[in-house]
């Protein structure tokens, strides 16, 4: 066809003259400019998972641009935020977290709730690469218009989740979405973070506790106001009620992580949407518990105290590690330190006495 493909067009971006041609319109970037804050504000408010999910983008984006329409679009959206249930998931490795997730969340979007799905993804701490998408891993969900997924890689960040996550939930919040479940990456110190920014903490495991609980660390388990023995189906339901057993002796003997609730120990079967209801019926008693006691509100306000001390010690990093002088001579203080003529400590005052005489 002398160089045209069917339906007329050219092999590859060469011209006629040899050089390279401007790709086809429609497959150029476009750099679009952001509506105003209020016009996205309104667009997010009405339930658009689209806008919603432009919002996200901005919130997470690292250019310097967005960092102020992100906190107007942040401030219009506040009053409209903390409508939900916000439920933090964790679990050791195998426990079916993804299989739970999907479960649970299409069981309370046919019931009409709306529910958001803030996944972490595998990622690695040198390139920040997702392995693999939630989308993916939660094909009916995500299909579902009233759930909304939101994919987001690690990317090294301490605890495993992303540094956005709590601006995200608002987001989410002022889209409509009343349920909001964060699964953790399960790195380890993951956990006690998801902790501080969720409203109910549950942990999945596996049947069978074995030696020291399947080698949990009794703090995080501490955490859980829930322990859900998954892969109760089958021939593994006696085992799951025998391990259901002993973490039921576990949380009788440890303090309560919330005040006024007892963490108990479920069995379900995400496979077969065996006791998932029963785990949601908690969720609620949950609620209405701490609601009534004042522990729900009090919890609340202390995240966003928690959240605030964060960002400042956040703030203080970035400007250290920007300031001039620091800039100059850290990378000498850091071969001093290591060829150990001065201590850390003596480098370390050294140089946040500069920084800090700047600011006098």
């Amino acid at each position: 066809m002398s160089g045209k493909q069917k339906g007329g067009e050219e092999k590859g971006n060469a011209s006629h003259d040899g050089m390279t041609a401007p790709p086809p319109k429609r497959f150029r970037k476009k750099n679009r400019p952001l509506p105003e804050p209020a016009s996205l504000a309104a667009a997010v408010r009405s339930g658009s998972v689209t806008d919603l999910a432009k919002a996200i983008t901005c919130i997470e984006s690292s250019t310097p641009a967005h960092f102020e329409y992100s906190e107007q679009l942040l401030q219009l959206l506040l009053p409209h935020t903390g409508n939900s249930i916000r439920v933090g998931i964790t679990g050791v490795p195998g426990a079916g977290k993804s299989t739970f997730i999907e479960s649970f969340g299409l069981m309370l979007c046919e019931q009409g709730r709306r529910v958001a799905v803030l996944a972490i993804d595998p990622s690695s701490s040198i390139s920040g690469g997702s392995i693999l998408g939630d989308k993916t891993r939660m094909e009916e969900l995500a299909k579902h218009s009233n759930a909304f997924i939101r994919p987001s890689p690690s990317g090294g960040t301490l605890g495993g989740v992303h540094g956005k996550t709590r601006e995200t939930i608002l987001l989410c919040e002022a889209a409509g979405f009343d349920v909001i479940l964060v699964e953790t990456v399960g790195v380890g110190q993951s956990e006690g973070i998801v902790r501080n920014m969720v409203d109910f903490f549950m942990m999945l495991v596996l049947t069978g506790a074995g030696d020291d609980l399947q080698g949990i660390k009794k703090g995080i388990m501490e955490l859980a106001d829930a322990i859900v023995i998954n892969k109760a189906d089958g021939p593994n339901k006696p085992l799951a009620e025998r391990t259901r057993k002993e973490y039921e002796q576990f949380l009788h003997a440890i303090k309560p992580y919330t005040e006024g609730w007892k963490s108990k120990a479920y069995t379900c079967s995400a496979l077969e949407n065996e006791g998932i209801d029963m785990l949601w019926q908690a969720i609620q008693s949950f609620q209405s518990v701490t609601q009534k006691t004042g522990t729900f509100d009090k919890r609340r306000r202390t995240q966003v105290k928690a959240w605030m001390h964060t960002l400042i010690a956040d703030e203080l990093d970035r400007y250290f590690y920007h300031h001039p002088y620091v800039k100059e001579h850290l990378d000498g203080w850091e071969q001093q330190s290591m060829a150990g003529s001065v201590t850390p400590a003596q480098a370390a005052r050294a140089l946040c006495k500069q920084v800090l005489q700047a600011y006098k």
